[in-house]
């Protein structure tokens, strides 16, 4: 994930910055508890297909 590209990009729900989980290929907001997948190096910034992080995911750091 571009680092640039990653200062631009916000949870198109709460608005927040996002956290790249590299081992993942997600980028999550804790705000709205959101986790978007990346597939082919292109964040899917779809609310719909998000998935819900669990409260142990919350609780992880960066």
């Amino acid at each position: 994930m571009d680092a640039k590209l990653l200062e631009l990009l916000v949870c198109p729900v709460s608005k927040a910055p996002l956290v790249y989980k590299r081992e993942l290929e997600e980028l999550w907001c804790s705000v709205s508890q959101l986790a978007y997948s990346i597939d082919d190096g292109i964040p899917v910034l779809v609310p719909d297909e998000a998935r819900k992080l669990s409260a142990e995911e919350l609780q992880q750091k960066q």
